[in-house]
């Protein structure tokens, strides 16, 4: 079967993998380079995600605990555990008992993960490993294990083995236009057909479909998420949860620095993405509210911003999931949505839809 993947970030790399190892024929299209855009800009993060437990999406987080140890496992180069630590103070912020439920939860739905279980830390042992850390209030810190990767490597180590299982990876090739019904695929002044296409642009999937003429049952909220990166080797990560919000941010090590993330904006246009002066603020302000040594504007070294598509309209962005939706029409499959962490299960569940 002759296959068309239009999108070069991590869902579109792992979904024409997948159709490589079938034995397919697969070509695959990014208007850039592979992995330049969202796949490269998020939080570092291979995670299940902890927060979404709180809104009931238990098999999207068990799925991405297990997928997680899978990338670990395959690349570990690129990809290793890390302890983060969610302080819990006397006043502010999600209970005690509420936080150690959520962590319980997260490791049992991990089981078989090969992953640490999380633990309690006194305030002591917190204030040792943080020393900045705000003690005012500060009861302690529940622990939890998730994985920190090297995204934009980690993505070029998947379009590899795509490319060693057969895809054909066309850089720089933007798709202007598909049809549904026939398969045609139509890039600068040429075109081809396919007996199946995906469409799996993330933030771009759904304006392909309005310049090719193609309706869908679905939409995509665009969340802008932006991080800063400032001074400073860390050991272990830090959630900071913020007050009278539902929001977490995070404190993660990267390298010798550290990297603060992440916003939640609505973003209109997907081919302008930046972290605002309001967001970087943000985050500024709400690291030296829990952070005894202050940063300010110039210790800022770098910033960016990736974006999030958002299957469907939501009034809470915190509360939205990162769920996908594969939508079948004709020869197309449009893929909606979707995480890092779970690329691969997602590729899987394209491929199964693509048969029937």
């Amino acid at each position: 079967m002759r296959v068309a993947v239009i999108g070069g970030g991590i869902n579109g790399v792992m979904t024409a993998w997948a159709f490589a190892r079938r034995g397919d024929s697969v070509d695959l299209y990014e208007k850039g380079q592979l992995m330049s855009a969202t796949s490269s800009s998020s939080s570092k993060m291979l995670h299940g995600g902890l927060r979404y437990l709180e809104h009931g999406h238990l098999g999207l987080v068990r799925e991405a605990l297990q997928e997680r140890s899978w990338w670990v496992r395959q690349a570990p180069q690129f990809a290793s555990p890390l302890q983060l630590l969610i302080p819990i103070y006397r006043q502010g912020g999600r209970a005690k008992w509420l936080v150690g439920a959520g962590i319980r939860l997260y490791d049992l739905l991990a089981l078989g993960s090969g992953f640490p279980r999380g633990r309690w830390y006194s305030a002591t042992e917190v204030v040792d490993r943080f020393p900045a850390l705000r003690r005012e209030q500060l009861l302690g810190a529940y622990g939890y294990w998730d994985a920190q990767m090297d995204d934009y490597q980690l993505g070029l180590w998947a379009a590899e083995k795509a490319r060693q299982a057969g895809a054909r990876l066309h850089e720089q090739t933007p798709v202007l236009r598909l049809d549904a019904t026939t398969g045609e695929v139509s890039f600068g002044g040429s075109s081809a057909s396919y007996d199946r296409v995906v469409n799996v642009a993330g933030p771009w999937a759904e304006k392909l479909l309005a310049d090719s003429g193609v309706t869908s049952a679905y939409r995509l909220d665009l969340i802008r998420g932006s991080h800063i990166v400032i001074p400073g080797k860390r050991e272990q990560g830090c959630v900071l949860q913020v007050p009278g919000e539902k929001r977490i941010l995070f404190v993660l090590p990267l390298g010798e620095r550290t990297l603060l993330g992440t916003t939640e904006v609505s973003q209109s246009d997907p081919d302008h993405c930046a972290p605002t002066e309001a967001e970087v603020g943000y985050l500024i302000d709400n690291y030296n509210r829990c952070f005894s040594e202050p940063i300010a504007q110039q210790d800022i070294l770098a910033r960016f911003a990736g974006i999030r598509p958002i299957v469907a309209s939501k009034t809470d962005y915190s509360a939205a999931s990162r769920e996908s939706v594969i939508e079948r029409q004709g020869r197309l499959l449009n893929v909606f949505g979707g995480k890092w962490t779970t690329a691969r299960a997602l590729a899987a569940a394209v491929l199964t839809k693509s048969q029937h």
